[in-house]
C-alpha cells in the first residue's frame, strides 16, 4: 500500500460518522480510500450536511505516532489481520499492534472476569490459561486487573494477546504496567483506537467486541450480575462462539453472573479439558447469510442506489473520536 492510500485510509476511518461498517461499505463501493474521500463531499451534500473529514496532518501524525512507538498498523485486508475477526462486518478497519503477529493466526480462547476477583478465582484463571496454552490455544483478554491479568500471566509462556481499550501506548490500569511491558515484549498487544487515546467508558464495549470476535469461545471465571464481562459473552453468543462459565458460590455476589450464565445455557467449565471439548467442534464460525444490502455493492458499479446506501450509512453513523478536521 502506498503512502497516499494509507493516509487516506486513516483519514476515512477517523472521520466522524464513519465507523468500521461504513468504512467497509465505502471501500466496497469505491475500491480505494482515496476515491472514497473524493466522493464524500457529494455523498454528504446529498444528505444535507457537511461531513468533517479528518485532516491529512492528523492522519500523518497518527501514522508517525505508531511508527515512533514501534507499533505496526495492520489493515483489514492485510495478510496479518486475524481471520476469525475479519469475517465480521464490524471488524476494525485497522489495528495498532505491538509484538508477535504470528499469534493472530492461531486459535484463540478469551478469558474474562471480575476486576475485584477472589484469590481462588485468580488462581484458577491463571491455571486454566496455562493449561489451554499448553494445548495450543492463545489466550485473549482485556488487560484489566483481576481475572484478565491472571489469565495473561498464565498464558505468557505459550501465547497471550492483550486488547487495549484506549491507544496502544496508554497503560490502563496503571498497576498493570509490568504486565503491559511483558506482553509488548514477549507476546502481542492490540488497539483499535489511535495512539494517545485515553480510555473512556464507551471504549470498553468496543474492546469487548474485539475480544469476542477474535476468540472461538469466551470463558468467564468470575463476574457479578452487572459486569462488563457479560457484554463480552453476549457478543460471543451473537457471533457464534461458545459461552462458558465457571460456577461459584451462591453466597459470593462475584459469582452471580457466572451462575446465571450457566442457568441460561452456558457451558459449565471446571477444567481446560471442558473448554477444549467444546471449542474443538468449532474450527470456524458458521455465520448466517449477510442481511445488510451493502454486501451487494460493487466497485465496478455506478449505481445510484449504492451511493444512497453510503449516504444513509454516514448519516446514521455514531460520532467518532474528536479529530483535527479540514477547514
Amino acid at each position: 500500500m502506498d503512502e497516499h492510500e494509507q493516509v487516506a485510509r486513516v483519514r476515512l476511518i477517523r472521520t466522524r460518522n464513519i465507523g468500521p461498517m461504513t468504512y467497509s461499505m465505502l471501500m466496497a463501493r469505491y475500491g480505494t480510500a482515496v476515491a472514497a474521500l473524493a466522493a464524500i463531499p457529494e455523498i454528504s451534500a446529498r444528505g444535507g450536511r457537511k461531513l468533517q473529514i479528518a485532516s491529512i496532518a492528523y492522519a500523518k501524525a497518527k501514522i508517525s505516532n505508531n511508527a515512533d512507538l514501534g507499533a505496526k498498523l495492520i489493515w483489514h485486508d492485510s495478510e496479518f489481520f486475524p481471520p476469525h475477526l475479519a469475517q465480521f462486518d464490524d471488524a476494525p478497519a485497522c489495528l495498532s499492534t505491538q509484538g508477535s503477529l504470528h499469534l493472530l493466526q492461531r486459535p484463540m480462547i478469551a478469558i474474562v472476569g471480575a476486576r475485584n476477583a477472589s484469590i481462588n478465582a485468580m488462581r484458577f484463571a491463571e491455571k486454566i490459561a496455562a493449561d489451554l496454552g499448553d494445548a495450543g490455544y492463545v489466550i485473549v483478554s482485556g488487560m484489566a486487573r483481576g481475572i484478565d491479568a491472571a489469565a495473561h500471566h498464565g498464558a505468557m509462556p505459550t501465547g497471550t494477546i492483550g486488547v487495549i481499550a484506549g491507544g496502544i501506548d496508554i497503560i490502563y490500569p496503571p498497576e498493570n504496567r509490568g504486565l503491559y511491558a511483558e506482553i509488548k515484549t514477549k507476546r502481542l498487544l492490540l488497539a483499535e483506537m489511535p495512539p494517545s487515546t485515553a480510555p473512556t467508558p464507551r471504549h470498553f464495549p468496543t474492546r469487548n467486541r474485539i475480544i469476542a470476535s477474535l476468540a472461538m469461545g469466551v470463558l468467564v471465571v468470575e463476574a457479578a450480575t452487572r459486569s462488563g464481562s457479560l457484554i463480552t459473552t453476549r457478543e460471543a453468543a451473537e457471533r457464534g462462539g461458545d459461552v462458558m462459565a465457571v460456577p461459584g458460590s451462591p453466597l459470593d455476589p462475584r459469582a452471580d453472573g457466572c451462575n446465571r450464565l450457566i442457568r441460561e445455557g452456558a457451558i459449565l467449565v471446571q477444567s481446560a479439558a471442558d473448554v477444549i471439548e467444546h471449542v474443538s467442534n468449532h474450527k470456524t464460525v458458521e455465520m448466517p447469510p449477510p442481511q445488510t444490502p451493502w454486501h451487494n455493492i460493487s466497485s465496478r458499479s455506478n449505481n445510484e442506489t449504492d451511493i444512497s446506501l453510503c449516504r444513509d450509512a454516514i448519516l446514521a453513523g455514531l460520532s467518532g473520536e474528536p479529530v483535527e478536521v479540514e477547514n
